[in-house]
């Protein structure tokens, strides 16, 4: 497994493209961040100074018990480190990236509170879609507890912005449970085993 991830961000004009290599000797990662750059450079494109960087993302010990390794890093909406299985190996693991969670979870209380007043049908149609599509992303096995906390943050704006429609028809937590037991919002489920 790589001792040494550089990790940086590729941009030129049109585009630009994340990627990472891994390393296992910390002189051959060095020569080659060196000469990227230069070689990029041939072709009009340039590394982003702020996002390249080289990290040690080296196995931990094996004796080392408990815990992370040192080095996190995120890449694709993934924060991937270092951490026991389930039979005691050291594996990377990949959770949602903080920063994700959060744009998750704005994006859709704000389309709750921009849509409270559509029939009640159509939004739990519009939510199970963008639950669904959120799971089928970041469904990795290791990410239940990330995509249990966006549904669960989900159900609660959804609650919260039926419940400020009007004065008349609020939405207590009895009969928003009542209404999800007839209208469930899908469950998240491991669909990629990476």
């Amino acid at each position: 497994m790589a001792g040494l991830a550089l990790a940086s961000r590729l941009a030129c004009r049109s585009h630009a493209d994340d990627f990472v290599i891994g390393f296992q000797c910390e002189d051959d990662a060095r020569r080659v961040m060196e000469v990227l750059p230069k070689r990029f450079g041939k072709y009009g494109l340039e590394l982003h100074p702020e996002k390249s960087r080289l990290l040690d993302f080296s196995r931990p010990a094996r004796s080392q018990t408990s815990g992370r390794g040192a080095n996190t890093f995120d890449f694709v909406g993934f924060t991937h480190y270092w951490a026991r299985s389930r039979r005691g190996f050291w594996v990377i693991k990949r959770k949602t990236a903080r920063k994700k969670v959060r744009k998750t979870i704005q994006g859709i209380r704000e389309w709750c509170r921009r849509h409270r007043h559509k029939d009640i049908f159509e939004q739990h149609r519009v939510l199970c879609s963008k639950l669904r599509g959120h799971y089928q992303y970041f469904g990795v096995r290791g990410n239940m507890r990330a995509m249990s906390a966006v549904k669960d943050q989900v159900r609660r704006a959804w609650r919260y912005w039926l419940h400020r429609r009007s004065s008349k028809k609020a939405m207590p937590w009895e009969k928003y449970a009542a209404l999800l037991e007839r209208l469930p919002l899908p469950e998240p489920k491991i669909l990629h085993a990476v």
